[in-house]
């Protein structure tokens, strides 16, 4: 950059700066006001509940979903550097206009198919993008949806999109949801494999049954299962032997394949209705051509190294099982997202910075990503936890469990009275 450009960029720079936007209408202004009032002063003290301390460069860092540990994969960088190099950022266009079998996107699809054993598959832009999508294009406005009170957020909007009936079903209760179908009638059921706070476990069979049973749609949210369950990381829906119950399997890729895509595992048959009825669909460019290679390398190196999903299950175990130990409430779930259920925002900050003074790091989750006054602190683990990095979470939440107040917290008191039905949802966007 030549000297008097940068000066002229520096220039415009600064005047960018100097420039102020325009009041909002009142109507506009008054939402935001409450925000800064009633959130950011009243509820956090002024502090923004997202920003911490800086991390050190040795901090333990438990807030990324890279299950697996291959973000800087070498197998994978070099499959995104290759396909820049060669194909740039290829066609920018809907997919809905690639229709040749042989595009590389249709390719890696049945590739994807195969591994979750469905006919076909379907690549979209997020695991949002898929799950508003799909249930857009199922459901009508007389649809009845039955819906996990945890599902993630996506499904919930999905609903919303397609003007249909939302049912609420208490979380992982078979019974509840087959009484609400015997209720409502035949509509769609949607459940995640894996939730995405509290690490908890869907009944996929008792589910499967209830909604093949009276002839309802069956959905499968594997976002946090696809990749790091299964002997090839094939997710829970094939490896428990239900594709012949479940009739889509949905993931956000941007968990264990590090992707920025979602996924839709369906029929041959839906994914040409799906490419003119899906509305996110059509009308979003198709993933590029490194964000392909990035996946089908991801894919190869999820398969092949099976000792990473090994691994992850040892460190959970390992750490569920101590962090159980010292008294806290985390036995609502049981795979790798721990979720450590405060209650109150400003609570939630308080234990947030108690574990960031022991250099480990985790991520808040509040509303609307969970119900009000159940806000917790999410720790989400993964492959490349060495077993001195396992010991020093540990060690730190013995440390300061008399300093962050247990006893109070929503998850002890709730566990407490005995209850084990949700009354309120939690949920993530995918």
């Amino acid at each position: 950059m030549s000297a008097s450009f940068a000066t002229v960029v520096s220039q415009s720079l600064s005047q960018l700066r100097q420039a102020k936007s325009p009041e909002l209408p009142e109507f506009a202004r008054s939402r935001v006001e409450r925000f800064y009032t009633d959130r950011v002063a009243a509820s956090w003290g002024g502090r923004h509940i997202l920003r911490g301390v800086k991390p050190e460069a040795n901090a333990l860092m438990l807030q990324s979903n890279d299950y697996l540990a291959i973000t800087r994969h070498p197998e994978i960088v070099e499959a995104q550097r290759q396909a820049l190099s060669t194909a740039g950022n290829g066609m920018m266009m809907s997919a809905i206009f690639m229709q040749q079998d042989d595009e590389p996107i249709h390719v890696l699809e049945r590739e994807l198919a195969m591994a979750v054993r469905t006919e076909d598959a379907i690549l979209c832009q997020s695991g949002y993008v898929a799950n508003v999508g799909l249930v857009q294009s199922l459901a009508g406005e007389r649809t009845p949806v039955y819906i996990d009170m945890l599902a993630h957020t996506s499904l919930w909007e999905g609903i919303k999109s397609a003007g249909a009936q939302s049912v609420p079903v208490f979380h992982n209760d078979p019974d509840y949801l087959e009484r609400q179908i015997l209720r409502h009638g035949p509509g769609v059921v949607m459940v995640d494999s894996v939730y995405s706070t509290n690490g908890s476990v869907c009944p996929l069979v008792e589910f499967a049954d209830i909604a093949n049973r009276h002839g309802c749609v069956f959905i499968v949210d594997e976002s946090h299962s696809l990749g790091t369950h299964g002997l090839n990381g094939e997710g829970l829906v094939a490896s428990l032997g239900l594709n012949d119950r479940v009739h889509f399997i949905t993931a956000s890729l941007a968990k264990a394949y590090c992707a920025r895509a979602g996924l839709i595992a369906c029929s041959r048959r839906f994914k040409q209705y799906f490419g003119f009825e899906s509305l996110p669909a059509i009308f979003s460019s198709a993933l590029l051509p490194h964000e392909l290679a990035g996946i089908e390398a991801a894919h190869h190196v999820i398969v092949s190294e099976g000792w990473r999903r090994a691994r992850l299950r040892h460190v959970t175990q390992r750490i569920r099982q101590g962090l159980t130990e010292l008294g806290y409430p985390i036995g609502e779930g049981t795979e790798q997202i721990v979720a450590l259920e405060v209650g109150s925002e400003s609570a939630v900050m308080q234990v947030r910075d108690a574990f960031e003074a022991e250099g480990i790091f985790g991520a808040i989750f509040c509303a609307p990503a969970t119900a009000k006054n159940r806000a917790l602190l999410r720790l989400t683990l993964h492959a490349g936890l060495t077993d001195a990095d396992v010991q020093h979470l540990i060690d730190a939440a013995a440390r300061i469990r008399h300093h962050v107040n247990l006893e109070d917290w929503s998850a002890t008191r709730r566990a407490r009275r005995g209850l084990t039905k949700e009354a309120a949802p939690i949920v993530e966007v995918a």
